[in-house]
């Protein structure tokens, strides 16, 4: 991977494990192997992105598989609408979960190199350590650290992102598989939270310099039987902070049923 410098857009290049460009900004790469390219003065705070306590829920919850349908099907999109990709990126890819399972499908067809972008520091020093063969970096996806045209896959999984940041990355003719929610999503923990629960509004998605190819909504119920994976659910969902003391307990005292409903689309650079 050929990294841009996040100071000054030129090209940075690996010396040892620091990663330098020619008006001298470096960066070196963490213990763990990633490397951090979003500089002091770009942060809008301290510790941007998921802290330590939701990327500890959340690796704990998809380690025990519960989202596994998805990515399963993530990766068989892949397949059918990317199979001669060689080089990918993974926006948003928090503890690597997604990006790992995707890499090892890919990589049975063609070889396939896969890099991972997350703003959360706290999610890539573990998805580093635990998937060697991946290269991460922390920075925005708004101001990607990549050299325009340098893949032809990309994997959004909820991640906000700029569509013309992500235009300008792709290569021609590019994929781009996007998961956001759909209108019943965890909607049983709406009914615990709100009065009066919406769905999810739907929304017909456009992305400038892309067409899209396919559109599909994958629905199941989810039941969890375990107090401790109940409570690393709750915890990594955008719901957290808004539940009482005493809804958390009655959540977590038996097992829970919630609907899982996943928009999942194929896009390709036009």
């Amino acid at each position: 991977m050929n990294y841009l410098c996040p100071i000054c857009q030129r090209t940075l290049s690996l010396i040892d494990r620091t990663w330098c460009c020619e008006a001298n900004h470096r960066f070196d790469c963490a213990k763990e192997g990633y490397v951090n390219l979003l500089p002091v003065q770009k942060k809008r705070s301290k510790d941007p992105g998921d802290n330590k306590e939701m990327m500890f829920a959340r690796r704990e919850f998809l380690n025990k598989g519960y989202y596994e349908a998805m990515s399963d099907r993530v990766n068989a999109l892949a397949l059918e609408f990317a199979s001669e990709a060689r080089n990918g990126l993974d926006i948003g890819c928090g503890e690597g979960y997604y990006t790992h399972r995707l890499q090892q499908a890919m990589n049975k067809a063609e070889a396939f190199s896969l890099s991972g972008l997350d703003i959360s520091k706290s999610a890539l020093k573990y998805a580093a350590k635990r998937y060697p063969d991946i290269q991460f970096c922390v920075a925005s996806s708004f101001e990607m650290p990549f050299a325009e045209q340098s893949f032809d896959f990309m994997l959004r999984i909820y991640a906000p992102s700029q569509d013309a940041e992500l235009r300008r990355v792709a290569k021609p003719g590019a994929i781009l598989i996007t998961v956001s929610a759909g209108p019943q999503h965890h909607f049983a923990l709406k009914q615990v939270i709100y009065d009066q629960p919406r769905p999810n509004p739907e929304v017909d998605s456009q992305i400038a310099g892309f067409e899209r190819l396919h559109s599909e909504r994958l629905t199941q119920s989810m039941t969890i039987s375990d107090s401790a994976d109940i409570g690393h659910f709750l915890a990594m969902t955008p719901y957290n902070w808004k539940f009482t003391d005493a809804q958390r307990a009655m959540l977590t005292s038996k097992p829970l049923s919630c609907e899982l409903d996943f928009k999942l689309e194929v896009f390709r650079v036009c």
